[in-house]
């Protein structure tokens, strides 16, 4: 990558930054306009990030990032984010092939089984279904 690139990858992760912090601490008058200009806002970062991420992908690891996009969009949001942070850093010195595409979605899939979260119900002595069996 040199150094036009990088600086690319910067201004897109910056104005990434600036609308998830500034999203919130707007003032209380928003009108269609401010509507529409969120909506440009949005379309120009999604602009940036498909052309960052067509400089660090192979186009078969792009395909690949684009079916799972259609089932599972969230792990591809995902993925994206941790390759855009790894192009930032400089960490990437090369294009990511698909095996390496395959080896991120694994360690994104085992962090995100590591997230989950179980909740087991007892049966309290206050339960209500009780009582209807008693008419």
């Amino acid at each position: 990558m040199d150094d036009s690139e990088l600086d690319q990858i910067r201004k897109a992760r910056l104005e990434q930054l600036k609308s998830q912090g500034g999203g919130s601490g707007g003032g209380g008058g928003a009108s269609k306009s401010g509507g529409q200009d969120e909506d440009r806002q949005r379309q120009q970062q999604d602009e940036a990030r498909q052309h960052i991420l067509n400089q660090i992908l192979h186009p078969e690891a792009a395909d690949r990032l684009g079916r799972i996009r259609l089932v599972k969009e969230q792990r591809a949001t995902d993925v994206e984010n941790r390759l855009i942070m790894l192009a930032q850093s400089g960490q990437l010195r090369s294009k990511v092939t698909e095996e390496q595409l395959k080896d991120l979605l694994n360690a994104v899939a085992g962090k995100q089984e590591e997230e989950k979260i179980v909740v087991s119900r007892r049966k309290g002595w206050d339960d209500d279904d009780d009582d209807l069996l008693d008419l």
